[in-house]
């Protein structure tokens, strides 16, 4: 893998934010100990924090005693209907702290509550642990009353899919939407863009192997990876955007095109000039801009609330 060309993009603002995160975080990071990891993620996280939209109210709290979450309250609530958002990081890296701005960010443009998960992460606590959390808060908020739009960026994007698979397979109803963001879905790591975008920048092919061999989620498992299922019926409606440059794009694929397959309402998304991760982005490139604005709008969309 390592012999073949790196593909990169044109676009400068995108280059821009690829030469930030190369000085925060070394393309080899995942070489590095868990604890370096988490240091330079955070680090990188804080680079790109940004002020908090006006009016939003922030409130932390313990799910089920030990779970902690983190409530994002518009100035203005259009919608029931609440936003439960699972970070990205490889299921090693992120916290409330990483995703903080991007969440209050959807939060208000939805004007829908947000509420982000702290799941627990690997390699201290491995599969199944980081599903167990999310699904914990999911059933809190379906308990509750609540309506729910599923959001998740990379490893939150596969969470996300997999609560879906796991409400579904225990007769839940109420989640209205699910939004996967460059999700990791369960591809074969061998073919397309894993072959592709084997050395894209901001994720490598080898990356998402060493990821996959940290969380040791079983392979085959649908709720692991939502590409495994055997039926893809009765699923909700979903939008999924991935990167051109990004060697988790042909999950998201193939991920819409067997939704749309089985009936399933679905908006697909391929930023053309994007790499992994590029929502942190959004304010200094313009692919990224409006790749964000497509993702909020469709979580207006779910969430009733445009």
């Amino acid at each position: 893998m390592s012999s073949s060309p790196r593909p990169m993009p044109t676009e400068a603002g995108i280059l821009q934010f690829m030469e930030i995160c190369d000085s925060f975080y070394p393309p080899d990071a995942v070489t590095a100990s868990i604890e370096q990891q988490r240091e330079w993620y955070d680090a990188l996280c804080r680079q790109f924090d940004r002020p908090l939209p006006d009016g939003m109210r922030i409130e932390d709290e313990m799910v089920r005693g030990r779970i902690p979450v983190r409530w994002y309250r518009p100035e203005t609530v259009r919608t029931s209907t609440c936003l439960l958002y699972l970070h990205g990081g490889g299921f090693v890296v992120g916290s409330l702290e990483s995703h903080h701005a991007i969440c209050a960010e959807i939060a208000d443009h939805a004007r829908a509550d947000l509420i982000s998960v702290d799941y627990r992460l690997a390699p201290e606590h491995r599969w199944p642990a980081q599903t167990d959390d999310c699904f914990a808060v999911l059933r809190h908020l379906l308990d509750a009353g609540k309506t729910v739009v599923l959001i998740g960026d990379s490893a939150g994007g596969n969470l996300a899919a997999g609560l879906v698979v796991r409400a579904k397979g225990q007769g839940f109803s109420g989640i209205v939407g699910q939004v996967l963001i460059y999700p990791a879905l369960g591809g074969d790591l061998v073919s397309g863009s894993y072959e592709e975008m084997a050395n894209a920048p901001g994720l490598t092919t080898a990356d998402v192997v060493y990821y996959r061999s940290v969380l040791q989620a079983p392979a085959g498992d649908p709720v692991a990876g939502a590409l495994a299922q055997s039926s893809f019926d009765g699923l909700p409606p979903t939008f999924i955007t991935v990167a051109y440059f990004d060697p988790l794009r042909d999950d998201g694929r193939n991920y819409a095109a067997k939704l749309a397959q089985a009936g399933v309402e679905v908006w697909f998304r391929e930023e053309p000039q994007m790499v992994h991760a590029w929502l942190r982005a959004r304010h200094m490139s313009d692919g990224a801009r409006t790749g964000f604005r497509a993702i909020c709008d469709a979580v207006s969309r779910f969430a009733g609330s445009n």
